[in-house]
């Protein structure tokens, strides 16, 4: 057992990619078979319209938002110094005592986050070579998934293969539900943040729109992430806008946090929010930005594999 420990501790990395293949190949599962009511084609083809179309609205995106966004993410930096200024400058005619090199490092902090926020996305999307690995794998599992748990079946011994058949398949449905509600949530998100900063005009609409969808992949860190950068390019424009982005952030939460999540949540693993942020922290620290998007799922895998392991232990000493 320790030696498989520290197996698992020095393949980390490696094994972390893996996951990250099942995650993708989860997302098209779930695609290919909601595309199986409509279209009783062979499960194959069904796969390839999900990519597709996956990567014909990656394509739309870039070249007919690309640039816009472009520009605007250029100019956010400098738009949160100047907000932060401003606050700092409230609070010193209010009385509290900021020198000059505390408002120099808070500014610096400020555009720092905002700097590794976006490098975070960019690096996400730039990590050319472990991108197409995780892709090229999700499709692998996709395609064919039956095959590749039966040779992991295979390794176990003969009176584990049914309750490991059993446990995947759970995991599997839990998975795709998960993630299907994860991109349903981060769609809705992101489209109505868009929609409604557009209707009152505020600036890098089309920006906090695609910030906001992205986050909202990240439960509990997304959302504050998204919110506050909302709120800060609100009150560049004029106390009014300010307030108006606060009222947009806290309807669109209150849509998604009392709508979406319980939705997901019972048809997936109800996971307290406490274990996902400690899961975050630690993965994120362990693997960055890769660690920090798969805490949430693998968390809801490991929960569903030690529930799974009780039930089995109190059925054999039931017996």
């Amino acid at each position: 057992m320790a030696a498989l420990f520290a197996l698992v501790v020095l393949l980390a990395q490696p094994l972390l990619i893996i996951f990250a293949g099942m995650v993708f190949a989860a997302m098209v599962d779930g695609g290919a078979r909601l595309l199986e009511r409509f279209l009783p084609i062979r499960r194959g083809w069904r796969v390839a319209i999900v990519l597709v179309l996956v990567g014909v609205f990656l394509v739309w995106t870039a070249y007919f938002a690309g640039s816009q966004i472009a520009v605007q993410a250029a100019a956010l930096p400098a738009t949160v110094e100047a907000q932060a200024l401003r606050a700092i400058h409230w609070l010193s005619e209010r009385g509290f005592a900021i020198e000059a090199r505390d408002v120099q490092g808070f500014v610096e902090k400020a555009v720092g986050g905002v700097g590794q926020l976006t490098a975070a996305v960019g690096g996400l999307i730039g990590a050319v070579g472990t991108t197409i690995l995780i892709i090229v794998l999700g499709i692998y599992f996709a395609v064919e998934p039956q095959l590749y748990r039966r040779g992991v079946a295979w390794m176990m011994p003969a009176d584990r293969r049914d309750y490991f058949e059993g446990t995947a398949q759970l995991m599997g449905r839990s998975l795709r539900r998960l993630m299907a509600g994860r991109l349903l949530g981060m769609g809705i998100e992101g489209v109505c943040t868009w929609l409604l900063l557009t209707a009152y005009g505020v600036p890098m609409a089309a920006l906090l729109g695609l910030l906001t969808g992205l986050l909202a992949f990240l439960p509990n860190i997304g959302a504050p992430l998204s919110g506050l950068l909302m709120i800060l390019v609100g009150f560049s424009g004029g106390v009014n806008m300010g307030i108006y982005c606060i009222i947009v952030y806290v309807v669109v939460q209150t849509v998604d946090g009392n709508i979406i999540v319980p939705m997901v949540a019972r048809r997936t693993v109800d996971l307290a929010p406490a274990l996902v942020l400690g899961a975050q922290l630690i993965m994120g620290v362990l693997f960055g930005i890769i660690g920090l998007i798969l805490a949430d799922p693998m968390v809801a895998m490991i929960k569903i594999w030690l529930e799974r392991g009780a039930a089995r232990l109190e059925a054999e000493g039931a017996e």
